[in-house]
């Protein structure tokens, strides 16, 4: 059987514009290439109200189990201004022995080094069991016709995955430091405030909501989630927008909005904080006499995959090829493996992330072929 090389199809997959959730053909170019090693394909289209449909492909090699999943996206975020990149990012080219294109780090050459590391293992062995590719184009974007949706049709299907592998890049500068066991939950809050308009001169005949919104941020602030644990960095809250649509310097607004951001650790869950949240707002709101609407949009809440003895495996195989000890690790923002892990113990390793979502995004081609390496490795000690 001939082997699929890492470089070659990195090259292919980042020259479709798979800006999300736009597919452009990637999904299918995939498909093939899994079809010609033998995969049972299924691509998986989802859309909900009010959002474009995304493409998303499961892929099984094997019948019986275990079954070692690799999941990951194909979707990618906007390039920014074109003309501040060397190359043009959907033609990949290769400079200082880097492969540069939009997606080449998050996370096109990591799917790229897992179907060229299946490729190569099949070629000499028969696995004791199933491997299987969850691929969404949803990741970048709001991540709700995505691996959310996959997940839930696979549990629907009685569909068994025994261990995962996000193909994130996970490690901050060297390839080899950091596997991922867990992450931080994220929640977004809104809140409006309805005040009364008037003329500054005046206030007495007004209800400046702004003096409101910045007492409740204050209050924010204030509060000290936690100190973090063995696990978790300290979970916090920050102010991301406030929002007066005001043009005039002598009117007092009757609207004020801010956005804010949590990020907490696994003392609490989205629910916890948000009581906490509306007790502050309660309170203030009630002592200045105004009405207030509160929007809360929660991401994913905050886990951690107990460490088995694949993850420590799989550390082991890092060590090995890398010369580094990787740290187990639950920093960063969030992921898809927020989902995976509802049907299976999980962890996430790929490149390094240095160059994510930047012009010029690049993978070291040092690194992409070590990478393949440790996939092709992980497969030999899982299955044997």
């Amino acid at each position: 059987m001939k082997t699929i090389n890492e470089l070659q199809l990195a090259k292919e997959l980042i020259k479709f514009p798979s800006i999300t959730p736009t597919d452009a053909g990637v999904m299918g170019h995939l498909e093939k290439k899994l079809k010609s090693l033998g995969f049972k394909t299924k691509v998986l289209t989802f859309a909900e109200k009010n959002t474009k449909p995304v493409k998303n492909l499961y892929a099984r090699l094997g019948t019986k189990g275990p079954n070692l999943c690799f999941a990951g996206h194909l979707d990618v975020v906007p390039p920014g201004n074109i003309k501040d990149w060397t190359i043009k990012p959907f033609k990949p080219a290769i400079k200082k022995g880097h492969l540069i294109g939009r997606g080449a780090n998050d996370m096109k050459s990591s799917i790229a080094a897992f179907v060229s590391a299946v490729s190569k293992y099949i070629s000499e062995n028969k696995p004791n069991g199933s491997i299987s590719l969850l691929i969404t184009g949803d990741e970048e974007g709001v991540a709700i016709n995505g691996t959310k949706k996959v997940v839930e049709y696979l549990k629907k299907k009685k569909e068994k995955i025994d261990f995962c592998i996000v193909g994130e890049p996970t490690n901050p500068s060297k390839l080899g430091e950091m596997i991922k066991i867990g992450r931080r939950g994220s929640m977004n809050g809104k809140l409006t405030i309805n005040g009364v308009q008037g003329h500054v001169a005046y206030p007495h005949r007004a209800k400046n909501p702004v003096t409101t919104l910045i007492k409740i941020f204050n209050e924010f602030k204030k509060i000290k989630l936690d100190k973090g644990t063995k696990d978790f960095q300290p979970s916090n809250l920050e102010i991301t927008r406030i929002n007066i649509d005001n043009n005039a310097d002598n009117v007092i607004p009757a609207l004020a909005s801010g956005t804010f951001n949590v990020r907490f650790n696994n003392k609490h869950s989205s629910n916890s904080i948000k009581t906490k949240l509306n007790k502050i707002i309660k309170k203030v709101t009630s002592k200045d006499k105004v009405k207030f609407e509160m929007n809360y949009r929660v991401s994913g809440e905050a886990f951690l995959s107990k460490p088995n003895s694949t993850t420590y495996m799989v550390r082991d195989v890092i060590k090995k090829i890398t010369k580094i000890n990787p740290k187990l690790s639950t920093t960063g923002g969030t992921s898809d493996a927020r989902f995976i892990r509802k049907i299976s113990p999980c962890l996430e390793f790929g490149l390094v992330g240095k160059t994510m979502h930047k012009i010029d995004e690049a993978v070291s081609l040092t690194d992409l072929k070590k990478l393949t390496q440790i996939y092709q490795n992980i497969l030999k000690k899982y299955f044997n």
